[in-house]
Formats: structure tokens, sequence, C-alpha cells
């Protein structure tokens, strides 16, 4: 295999997909609950979401951001009228998001309150890419052995602590940058009365509070996006993934009044917003904002939750459950690796998050049915495969 060893591949292919199912090189069909890491979120071969590839693929494929772009302009409306937020700068991946929201908020910082060197407060077990600035920003240092000389300007505190926040502000503090809910660090919600004081002390301290939905967007979490579910108002959010379902696409979303910092010349990208991508981003949007996708999928993260919770409490090295929306994770005391592997045997696609979670990122498009068969083979699986502590075996 011609390609660098990065990722530690199942032995599988897939080469075919139709809503939550996929189908390998074998005809063996499988429940897909990874959602190619929360990325297909409208499940696959959509028929609007292909379409509207299908229509732009026969107009025009790029331009560059020189010209006017119409699908980034449809896809930027959407944007803001589901976030309330007034500016969108698009690009290629959640990395590159987080990098202009980085961007962003050095420039605002320098500019508006004079601060030479900002620093980025984020937290532990947070993930924000692998481009050099965000796996600084990440809060997990798996991702940063061998990458020194690391670029200065973050601070990283304990998730969810408040008291750490405040203790980490100081007069060259230009932001926070955080996920609501941190997906490769666990599948941790974070606490309402956090995010509550969090939001409090950015205002008080004139500190921009950027939200990373790079994982919880687009649905994910039961609204359109996860700072919708706590009641927040964040400066700046990040997104990708299921943006695109399936085609790659980052986009920044920041206040209106941010968008003079990122004034011509100040930032770019060669691809990012092609007509292609925001085609796809646009009619994605499109189903959020005129079907009833988000109500259904807060319907099926409570049936979810409560399928994990009662079938999986009590089985062997369980330790918690935890859910928000269609976005899950199953604590063990043991590895899960072996639990994904045999699941996978079984026909059951799911993610690690870490060492011991097993993560379940279902499209939103998931039937009831295919969620109890999931739940179930879960337990079957666990049973199999897991032994109580102290078993002696």
């Amino acid at each position: 295999m011609s390609l660098f060893p990065t990722y530690v591949r199942h032995n599988v292919r897939f080469v075919k997909g139709n809503g939550a199912v996929l189908e390998d090189d074998q005809g063996k069909t499988y429940l897909d609950f990874a959602s190619g890491i929360g990325v297909t979120n409208l499940g696959h071969n959509h028929p609007r979401i292909k379409q509207a590839l299908l229509d732009q693929a026969e107009a025009v494929w790029h331009t560059s951001n020189l010209f006017q772009v119409p699908a980034q302009e449809k896809a930027a409306q959407r944007l803001t009228r589901l976030t309330g937020l007034g500016a969108v700068f698009f690009c290629n991946s959640g990395a590159e998001a987080n990098e202009a929201a980085i961007k962003l908020a050095r420039k605002w910082a320098q500019e508006a309150k004079v601060i030479s060197e900002p620093e980025i407060i984020t937290f532990q077990g947070s993930f924000h890419g692998r481009t050099l600035a965000t796996l600084t920003a990440t809060g997990q240092d798996k991702v940063k052995h061998g990458f020194s000389p690391l670029p200065r300007g973050f601070r990283t505190v304990p998730f969810g602590d408040l008291e750490a926040v405040k203790q980490a502000t100081g007069a060259t503090t230009a932001a926070v940058l955080l996920e609501l809910v941190q997906g490769e660090g666990g599948v941790r919600p974070a606490n309402p009365d956090f995010i509550e004081g969090l939001s409090a002390w950015c205002k008080e301290k004139e500190i921009l509070l950027m939200v990373d939905e790079v994982q919880t967007g687009i649905g994910r979490t039961g609204a359109a996006f996860a700072f919708q579910t706590y009641g927040l108002k964040p400066d700046v959010i990040t997104a990708a993934k299921g943006l695109g379902n399936g085609f790659p696409i980052g986009a920044m979303i920041a206040r209106e009044e941010l968008k003079p910092v990122l004034g011509p010349g100040t930032h770019g990208t060669t691809f990012g917003g092609n007509p292609l991508a925001t085609a796809v981003a646009a009619a994605v949007l499109a189903e959020l904002e005129e079907t009833p996708i988000l109500e259904e999928t807060k319907a099926k993260g409570e049936l979810f939750a409560r399928l994990l919770t009662d079938e999986l409490s009590g089985l062997p090295g369980m330790v918690s459950v935890r859910v928000k929306g269609l976005m899950a994770g199953v604590e063990f005391d043991q590895p899960v690796a072996p639990i994904i592997t045999a699941l996978l045997g079984k026909g059951l696609v799911t993610l690690p998050a870490g060492e011991k979670v097993l993560r379940l990122l279902p499209p939103l498009i998931v039937t009831e049915d295919q969620i109890r068969r999931a739940v179930h083979l879960i337990k079957q699986t666990c049973l199999e495969r897991f032994e109580p502590a102290g078993s002696g075996r």
C-alpha cells in the first residue's frame, strides 16, 4: 500500500451506502453508527444532497474566491439564519475552521485590545485538529508528541472548572475555545452551570467565547448546533464534518461585529467555499431548515439514551453512558478495541473515543428499529467479550 501508515485500518472495504446502511465489497451489510466520524449526518446517498452535487457538477466546479460564488452566498445565508451570527468564512475542514477562529481571535485582540501576544484558553480532553496551532490548542498530549516546537499562545485548563478559567485569565487573554461535548475526549457534555458561568465571565472580561461545533453541529445533538441546547450566545463557532455530509467543507461563523477584523488579504483559501462544496452544504442546511429532522433527532436521541442506559447498565466492565442527541459514549473499565472489532464482525460500525469509551454517532435519519438493533448488538457483544472484574479468568 503506497500510503503513510497514519491509520490503523480495519480490513473492510465499503463500496455502497444507503441511509444508515453500508455494504462492503463482499456484499455484507452493516449498520453505520460511526457516520464517517460524525460526517454523514443525513446518511449515505441522500437524494437531495446527491442531486445538489450532480447539478453543480454539470455547471461549474471551481472559480476561486476572486469571484462571486452563488452557492457560497446561499450556504452562508442559511448558516447565519440557523446560528443567529452574522459572518461566515468557508474553508476545507474542521482544523482549518479552528485555525481561522484562532487567527480571528488573535487579530481582534491585537487591534481591539492592543495585546501584542494574545493567549487563548482551551481545555484538557479537547480536540481541535491536527495542524500545528490546533493540535497545540488540543488538550491531549498524545497528539503533540514529536511535533515540537509548538506555537505559543495557548493555556489549557481542566474541562468544566470555571475557577481554573478565571485563574488562567490575564491581561493577554483574547478568547476561550471549547467543545460543548468533547467528542474525541470521551463524549463528555459540559455542565450547563459551567457554561452559564463561563459565558458570564467572558462577557465581564471582554474576551471572545468560541465554540468548536465541528462534531456537535449540523443537528448532531438535536438542535442545529449544540450551543443552542445550552441557551448560549457565542461570539464564534466552527463547523465542518456534517456540513458537507461527506463532501469536504468547513466554516467559521462569527458575530457581525467581528466581520471587519478579517478584511481583504488577511486570510484566504484556494478551495474553501468552492461551488461544489457549498452547493452540497446549502442542500444539507436546507434539510435542517425545511424538514422536521431536528425534532425527530431529539426524539430519537431520547430513545437512544433510554435504551443504552436500560440495556447496558450493570453489564461487566460498564462505567457510564453519556448521550447528547445522537452522540453517545459508553465508558468501560477495560479497553473497547475488542468490542469495536467484534461489533464490526456482527455488522455494526462504531468508534472509540479514547481507550475505554465506545463512541456511537449514527446518522440523524437512523430509524428507531435500527437504534434498537444496534443497542441489542452492543449488549450481546459486551456479554460475550467483557468479564466482571475479579472473575479470575
